[in-house]
């Protein structure tokens, strides 16, 4: 497991790369607020219930959540199941809202 800030992160989307980003958050909290994740909650990574994730095996992985917490866990777990290059979001969907809504009220 690797990390990426949401600054690199933003880079990236904004080069128009293609990005399998991941969202280890609960159903509720990705209804709230999304940034084009594909919802697959923590839970059903530790169970390792990941059949609609291994396409992604060989390539490039960013998860995140809420902080930051959850969606270390879920790399560590992508890891241990072969996954080659995942990436931690550093600060989740907080240090994103936190940054970017912020951008965003200014424009």
């Amino acid at each position: 497991m690797k990390t990426i800030t949401v600054d690199e992160l933003k880079q990236k989307m904004d080069r128009g790369e293609r990005i399998n980003l991941l969202d280890v958050r609960e159903p509720q909290e990705y209804a709230e607020v999304n940034i084009g994740g594909r919802l697959v909650p923590l839970g059903k990574v530790q169970t390792m219930q990941v059949d609609e994730l291994e396409d992604w095996k060989d390539e490039e992985v960013i998860v995140y959540c809420r902080s930051g917490r959850r969606s270390m866990l879920a790399c560590l777990v992508l890891d241990q199941m072969g996954f080659k290059e995942t990436y931690n979001l550093e600060g989740g969907i907080l240090a994103w809202l936190e940054k970017y809504k912020a951008e965003e009220s200014k424009a």
